[in-house]
C-alpha cells in the first residue's frame, strides 16, 4: 500500500539519516511505518517521533510536554501540529534549515518522555 507521506526525496532521506543515527544512541528504539505511512520511532510501543514528506518537503513532529513546547514554538523552525500539539508534541517546519546539535538534545528528550523508567534509569546512568 502506498502511501502520499512515505518518504521519497534526497532531503527527507538525508534527514531519515539523521534521526535513525540519533536514535541509535536509544535503548531498544523500534522504527515501523505506520498506517498512515509516516515514519515513526517508538519505544515500548509508545511513539516520540513521527516523520512524513509532502510537497513542502520533509518534516517530523517529536514529543515534548507543553512548557518545553511554548519555549520551542517561539522559535521560527517549529510550529504546533494539527493532532498531537494538544498534547505537548512540536514539528518542524518543512524547508527550514534545523540544528542538529540542538535537534539531537530534542529528540532524546523526547524519547526520555515515552520510555519507561527502566530505560530511563539505563541511558542516564
Amino acid at each position: 500500500m502506498e502511501h502520499h507521506h512515505h518518504i521519497r526525496s534526497k532531503e527527507g532521506h538525508e534527514m531519515l539519516d539523521k534521526v535513525r543515527e540519533i536514535c541509535q544512541a536509544l535503548p531498544e528504539v523500534e522504527e515501523i511505518i505506520d498506517g498512515f505511512g509516516h515514519t515513526t520511532f517508538k519505544v515500548k510501543g509508545k511513539s516520540f517521533i513521527m516523520m512524513s514528506e509532502s510537497e513542502e518537503g520533509p518534516g517530523f513532529s517529536f514529543k515534548s510536554d507543553h512548557a518545553n513546547q511554548e519555549i520551542l514554538l517561539q522559535q521560527s523552525c517549529f510550529f504546533k501540529p494539527p493532532y498531537i500539539g494538544h498534547h505537548g508534541w512540536v514539528a518542524t517546519k518543512r524547508g527550514e534549515p534545523l540544528d542538529w546539535n540542538e535537534m539531537r538534545e530534542l529528540l532524546k528528550e523526547a524519547y526520555l518522555r515515552a520510555a519507561p523508567k527502566r530505560l530511563v534509569k539505563q541511558l542516564l546512568q
